[in-house]
This record gives structure tokens, C-alpha cells and sequence, in this order.
């Protein structure tokens, strides 16, 4: 038993290190390693994901409804509610260039706790997401007109005809 819990704590440690980006203040490996703010990780182990590609020659109409449901499908309530209600208010708007901007900001961070840090602004947002889009997620997420943010918008917006 003993020599179990050893092998345990080596093989997590050795796992995290294996898979920690090796460039600071880029994503360079993505990987799920789901640990909470404050989590000393200790037990925890990094699983690698395939790094994100933007689908280029992806039609517009195509990309604005993926983009609809990623925003609405998250890995957590609280970025369900946010980016799915941003994506209503701004994604039939968004140019091309923008689109980018937030297909590359919701889809290439493999920690959907870093997104919501970056648009509630309780952390910098790294130079490589900083931009237009995030500029307008950060305005949103501060929500000066006091609306009430209890839930994802009804899927009635996802009708084209209401547009």
C-alpha cells in the first residue's frame, strides 16, 4: 500500500511536469490539467489534447453557428452563461477577422477557467488573446446595464429568421 501511494505521487508529479507548456505566457501544449485556483495539484495529472487549428475555408454562416454552440457549451455554467449571451448579442455582427479572434479565444485555451479570469478581468489577459474581441467580452462581462445573467438565452436565437 504504501509503495502504491509513493508510485501514485511520482507518477503525478513526473505527468505534470511532462506536459507543462515550455514557453512562459504561451500556449504551446494544450492540456487539461484541472486544477482550481488555489489547487496545489498535487494528485492531479495533465492529460494533452490536440492543439487547436482554425478551420479555414470554413463558409461564415457555418463558423457563426459552431461558434454559437461552443459558446453555449462550455466546461463551466458560469462560460456557458457569459460567452452564450455575448455570442447573441455579437456574433451576426462579428466580421470575419472577428470571428477569428473568437474562435481562437474560446476554442485554443484548454482551461475554461482562464477564459473567465481574462473577461471578469481578475487576471491579465495574455498578449495573444488581447484584442478587439476581448476588449468587447471584457465591456460585456462588466454588465452596466444590471441585467440578469442567470441562465443561457433560450435557443430561439439560434433561428435565422430571427436575426
Amino acid at each position: 500500500m504504501f509503495s502504491a501511494v509513493i508510485a501514485n505521487r511520482l507518477f503525478s508529479r513526473l505527468s505534470q511536469v511532462a506536459w507543462r507548456p515550455s514557453v512562459v505566457g504561451a500556449v504551446s501544449v494544450r492540456g487539461y490539467h484541472g486544477d482550481a485556483p488555489g489547487s496545489s495539484g498535487q494528485y492531479l495529472i495533465e492529460i494533452p489534447l490536440p492543439p487547436w487549428q482554425e478551420k479555414v475555408g470554413e463558409p461564415i454562416d457555418v463558423k457563426r453557428r459552431r461558434l454559437l454552440y461552443e459558446s453555449r457549451k462550455r466546461g463551466m455554467l458560469e462560460n456557458c452563461i457569459l460567452l452564450s449571451l455575448f455570442a447573441k448579442q455579437y456574433l451576426n455582427t462579428m466580421t470575419e477577422a472577428q470571428l477569428r479572434q473568437y474562435d481562437r479565444l474560446i476554442n485554443e485555451p484548454s482551461n475554461d477557467w482562464d477564459i473567465y479570469y481574462w473577461a471578469t478581468e481578475a487576471q491579465p489577459t495574455p498578449p495573444d488573446y488581447q484584442g478587439e474581441v476581448m476588449n468587447l467580452l471584457q465591456e460585456f462581462a462588466k454588465n452596466r446595464q444590471q441585467e440578469q445573467r442567470l441562465r443561457a438565452p433560450d435557443l430561439e436565437y439560434l433561428d435565422p429568421g430571427t436575426h
